[in-house]
Order: C-alpha cells, then structure tokens, then sequence
C-alpha cells in the first residue's frame, strides 16, 4: 500500500495520505440544522484521512431533502461548523465541505416548501425521510412530491446560494468545498436528459445541460477560489430515475470544461453495492486525459483495489465511507492489517440523538 500511505499536494493543500473519508449523510444536526459538538467529535476522530469531505450539507432551507441534515446558510451553522473544523484542524486533519442542493428529492414534510427541479417531473420510486417517534429513533421514509419547473429567477437563486455557501464554508474554517453534482440531486437532474427537458438555455443539447454545473462552479471559483472547488459527478449512477443514456458523453464535455476553469478535482462517485457495475477502463483513462488536476474516486473499493488505481496513475486520492463510518482509525488499520469493526446497528445509520452507531466505535488499542 505504498501509493495510499505517501503524503499528496492539493493544491498548497499538504495532504498527509491519500485516503479520503467520503461524504456521508448521518443526521445528527440540532434544530436549525446546525452543526454541534457531537458531529465535531465524530469528524475530529477520523482526522488521519488524508481528507475529509463532509457530509452533504444544504445551501438553503429549498435545498434540504431529509431532516436533520446540517446547513451553510445561516450564521448559527457557519458557528456551529467552526467547532468541526477546529477540531480536525487541530489534530492535523483537512476537510472540504460538500455543496448540496437536493432538487426534486424532497418534499413540503422536509422543509414546508414545494420541491423545485430544472423540469417539472418527479423522480418515481424515490423517497426521503423524516423522525416521526417510530420505534428504535428510525428515519420514516416517504414519497417525494412534485417539484416545480426553476424559473429563471429560481436558478440564477440558486448559484447565487451555492457562491454564498462557499464563502460560509471558508468562513468557517473549511480548507475548500466540494460541489454535490452526483447521486440524482439538482446538477445531477440538469445533466441529465431524462430528468431536464427544458427548451431554453438550460435544456436540450448537452452544451446546454452542463450550462448550470458550469454557473454555480464559476460562481464558487470567484467566491473562494479555484483551488478551494472540487465537483462531485456520479456518470454511472442510475438510481433516483435517472437512467439517461447520454450521460457519459455529458459528463466527458462537463469534464473539459471544469479542467479549463482549472477546478482542484473531480470527484467520481461510484456504485457501492455488491453487483454494482465496474467503471470501465477506457472511461478512466479518458477522464484522466482530458481533466489534468486531481481525481478522487468512491466506491466500496478495498484498499488493494484502491493502491491498483493509483499505481495506474488513472486516479489521485481514494473515498472510503462505510469503513471510515465504523473505523475512525481507518489506515492506521490498513497499515497494521488489522480487524475492520462492523456496523453494530443499522437503526444508528440515520439520525440519533447520542453517541451510539456515531462516536462509540473503538480505536486499535
């Protein structure tokens, strides 16, 4: 595991490996959506990542899609994130936060407000989650509602909320920020022709498609900087009822596009069950041939799987999530070979309002 273990430059950014602990959504903020010291002891134990890139955190209360998930919008979170990054900074971590706005996957039980999307069709077999009392604290699932077609004023809103959120996130403390275009969530339903049937400017053509990923990542390059933005994309992900199949020609032109803006990286985020599809290589490499700056790839890889890709050069820094979720000393396990803890209760995945399933995994003695 040589390649994993040697230390990476992001930018004027010294990362001390090359393992990156992968946004993950816990559900653990406080009223308001703001961060607190629980989340900050959950981050500040997994530290020895390379990097950190936070759970998905929303640019606005339009932009939430389950509850309890933490905000960048307000001056009490921007507050309650300090506590976070100090804590990660002080035990020689590095953390971006990621940049999220749902789009369509939410309903009015989330957050009062109709769900908006660049067209107005609904994402079927798809649904978000709320605490409602049920047994054991579990998350109760629920349908998304029919969103509303963005006006023009909606979108131009929204990368304004994405700008603002960068400079909240540098405010408090984050080394850069990461943009969610992946998983089905508002970029993701613009790339793609299936989700985006609109007849303007922001629809039709694939130039036209990647026209609103390209605003909001030129809005948070000239807000925080270009080696502060990193982009999430998932080419391969078809869940939310988004099966659409130009997406791979979309994201390559995406792709170009964000090297000449001169982004930090890319982020590919890929399938992460047992019989998920493999990212074939002559996508790797033509990625790695038209985006010459980082690329970061997740997906349930173990690290041998993770040390082939490096040595290939076709891939910078690798993900890992539900190892760092149940390992808060992820390599240093790696490195000693050690015994991997497991997920001790499901229920904790999502929500909770003490340490079990969050903080309470043990280190290596």
């Amino acid at each position: 595991m040589k390649k994993l273990f040697q230390s990476y430059q992001l930018n004027d950014i010294l990362l001390n490996n090359r393992f990156v602990m992968a946004p993950m959504t816990r559900s653990r903020s406080s009223q308001g959506s703001v961060p607190n010291d629980l989340m900050a002891e959950y981050y500040g134990q997994r530290a020895t990542a390379g990097l950190i890139i936070s759970e998905a955190t929303q640019i606005s209360l339009q932009g939430m899609g389950y509850a309890k998930t933490p905000g960048i919008y307000t001056q009490e979170q921007v507050e309650g994130w300090k506590k976070v990054t100090e804590n990660v900074h002080q035990k020689g971590g590095h953390l971006f936060l990621q940049l999220w706005h749902v789009g369509r996957v939410s309903s009015s039980k989330i957050n009062g407000l109709q769900p908006l999307a660049p067209s107005a069709i609904p994402a079927s077999n798809t649904s978000v989650y709320i605490f409602d009392g049920a047994p054991n604290n579990d998350a109760t699932f629920i349908s998304v509602e029919d969103p509303k077609e963005m006006t023009k004023k909606d979108i131009q809103q929204t990368i304004n909320d994405f700008a603002a959120g960068a400079e909240n996130a540098i405010e408090a403390g984050f080394d850069g920020v990461e943009i969610h275009g992946a998983n089905g969530y508002l970029i993701d339903q613009f790339l793609r022709s299936n989700s985006n049937i609109r007849t303007d400017e922001y629809g039709g053509n694939a130039e036209n498609r990647i026209r609103f990923l390209m605003e909001v990542s030129e809005a948070v390059v000239k807000a925080v900087g270009k080696e502060r933005t990193g982009v999430r994309l998932s080419p391969f992900i078809k869940f939310k009822d988004m099966d659409d199949p130009e997406i791979l020609d979309t994201i390559m032109l995406a792709a170009e596009k964000l090297n000449a803006m001169g982004i930090a990286y890319i982020h590919l985020c890929e399938a992460d069950w047992d019989d998920a599809p493999e990212i074939p290589y002559p996508f790797r490499k033509e990625l790695r041939e038209k985006f010459k700056n980082t690329i970061i790839a997740t997906g349930n890889k173990t690290p041998s799987e993770g040390e082939d890709l490096l040595e290939q050069n076709l891939v910078d820094l690798i993900g890992f999530g539900r190892r760092f979720l149940t390992n808060p000393d992820y390599p240093e396990r790696v490195r000693q070979n050690a015994a991997l803890n497991e997920i001790t209760d499901s229920h904790t995945l999502f929500g909770g309002g003490d340490a079990r399933g969050y903080t309470d995994y043990p280190f290596l003695s």
